[in-house]
């Protein structure tokens, strides 16, 4: 049991935030805001959701992308941080499972994930 101030204190933060539809599979294009010093800069990350977690504030998305030298580079994001200021879903994954963990040992062409048709 939430204490009311604490849960319409989150509904505010949820509402201010504009998230589309995604789910595991789907690769997002995410521009995430980086501090360096006194400068800020958004940067495009973009990858494979692997997995979603939580509900309502406390959610949270793996993203999991192949960096150079192909070294996979996973991230944890909150889905209603306040680094994230663009969110864009890029195309819709087919899968069957709510965790795609097991992407980490693929490599190749076996990591890759078939298109969801409309």
């Amino acid at each position: 049991m939430k204490n009311r101030y604490i849960a319409s204190f989150e509904a505010a933060q949820m509402e201010s935030k504009e998230i589309p539809q995604f789910r595991a599979g789907d690769t997002v294009r995410l521009g995430v805001e980086i501090k360096e010093g006194e400068k800020k800069r958004v940067q495009a990350y973009e990858g494979i959701v692997i997995a979603r977690s939580g509900n309502g504030v406390d959610a949270t998305f793996t993203v999991r992308k192949i960096g150079a030298n192909s070294i996979g580079v996973e991230r944890i994001f909150p889905l209603y941080s306040e680094s994230i200021k663009t969110f864009e879903v890029v195309r819709r994954g087919k899968v069957r499972r709510a965790k795609l963990h097991y992407l980490r040992g693929l490599t190749g062409k076996a990591a890759r994930i078939k298109e969801l048709k409309k």
